[in-house]
C-alpha cells in the first residue's frame, strides 16, 4: 500500500510542467518541423511513411548543432 504524500503527482502539476523534450525541441528552433513529424506519426502509424518528415526535422536539428559548434 502507497504511502500518503508518495502517490501520483496530481494532474494539475503534470499539466503544469512542460516536458523536457518538448522544451529542447521548442528552444532548437525546430518545433514546427517536430510537429509535422508527429502528425504524420498519427495519421500513418508508420515512420516508413514520414521520411520527407524525419528528414527535415533531422537536418533542422544538424544545422542547430552546427550553428553551436
Amino acid at each position: 500500500m502507497a504511502r500518503p504524500g508518495h502517490g501520483r503527482a496530481r494532474p494539475s502539476e503534470e499539466e503544469d510542467e512542460e516536458d523536457p523534450l518538448d522544451a529542447r525541441i521548442r528552444r532548437s528552433g525546430c518545433l514546427a518541423q517536430h510537429r509535422a513529424l508527429q502528425e504524420c506519426m498519427a495519421e500513418q502509424q508508420d515512420w516508413r511513411r514520414c521520411q520527407p518528415q524525419v528528414r527535415e526535422f533531422g537536418a533542422c536539428m544538424a544545422r542547430r548543432q552546427r550553428a553551436q559548434g
